[in-house]
């Protein structure tokens, strides 16, 4: 266990780099799964672009969920399993930011840490995959689905109840290849993460999100930085876009309301148009799919956070307090 604090260990490095004479290092941490270097390239790439005084470098960091790979997520407690042990690096002073996909990071983060930057997002919905490129709709009936998401499991049922749906994980290109190794008739994958790939020419259909709403945060970078690193902070400003952050701040909100993780069907998808208006819909289901309660809210895009706490608290008191409350065997208490 590293023991040594942040700020101690980062300004004696820098302290070190200045007597040498060298140029800043920016040590971005990451999971080691090619999606995830894929991401943590285009943030080195981009920040090398702008500021060609840095060199920016790469850790690969085993996380709980990489060590999980053939356990059900929702069984241990998803949230969090992608990233604590990069978080730890960084509050150690070991690196310097750490790359994530926003759909993993919980919406509690650890003392000292923020989301300094989101950058623009890529599609957020999902995708299907099938044999002979067949569409939900003409797939036979009885088809097995695979995927471990209990909110695309949900709304998959309350589309087709007849679909069989069988757990799921590994990395995308891990998952293309089981489609046929494990006779499936369809998987469905986040579209971010299929086009990052490149791997389009695979998508037999981009899943509209009246059929499936996509999760919190999909098809988003988040940029995790200490808070107090002033310098970090200022590199990474360039790569925040707006739009995206208020939308994945709304969603956020939504999220932290009904205390969700990933043992419920929880979905939300925030977009911002062009005058500003911020639009979130949201959604909680049964994990048999068969109640679905949804919901919609818009207003400005500077009051996202409201806008999140608000449309949760509609849906809850719509219904969606008790659909958590069997699933987690608690009361959700409302706001006053």
């Amino acid at each position: 266990m590293r023991c040594e604090s942040s700020s101690g260990s980062s300004q004696r490095r820098e302290e070190e780099r200045r007597d040498r004479g060298e140029m800043k290092e920016i040590r971005i941490g990451t999971r080691g799964s090619p999606l995830s270097l894929w991401q943590a390239n285009w943030v080195r790439e981009s920040l090398s672009q702008a500021y060609p005084q840095l060199r920016v470098s790469l850790m690969r960091i085993r996380t709980k969920g990489d060590k999980l790979m053939d356990v059900n997520l929702a069984k241990v407690g998803g949230k969090g399993l992608f990233v604590k042990e990069i978080e730890e690096e960084l509050l150690g002073g070991w690196i310097d930011l750490a790359v994530h996909s926003m759909k993993d990071v919980p919406v509690q983060l650890p003392i000292g840490l923020h989301i300094r930057s989101i950058p623009r997002r890529e599609d957020p919905g999902d995708v299907l995959i099938s044999r002979d490129h067949l569409t939900l709709e003409e797939l036979p009936l009885g088809a097995k689905i695979g995927t471990s998401s209990l909110r695309r499991k949900a709304q998959l049922l309350s589309y087709r109840p007849d679909f069989r749906i069988i757990p799921l994980r590994g990395n995308v290109d891990t998952r293309v290849r089981k489609l046929e190794a494990m006779d499936l008739d369809g998987i469905v994958l986040a579209a971010a993460g299929v086009k990052r790939m490149k791997l389009e020419g695979s998508i037999s259909q981009p899943i509209a999100p009246e059929v499936c709403l996509p999760a919190i945060g999909q098809g988003a970078l988040g940029i995790e930085a200490r808070i107090a690193d002033d310098e970090v902070n200022q590199y990474l400003s360039i790569l925040d876009h707006e739009a995206t952050h208020m939308s994945i701040t709304a969603e956020r909100a939504f999220l932290r309301r009904l205390e969700g993780g990933c043992q419920v069907p929880i979905a939300g998808w925030g977009s911002v148009l062009d005058q500003g208006t911020l639009i979130l819909k949201g959604l909680v289901g049964t994990l048999d799919g068969r109640k679905l309660i949804k919901g919609e809210i818009e207003g400005e895009m500077g009051k996202a956070e409201e806008l999140g706490m608000a449309l949760a608290e509609n849906l809850l008191f719509r219904g969606a307090d008790e659909i958590l409350r069997e699933i987690y065997g608690r009361e959700i208490a409302r706001a006053l």
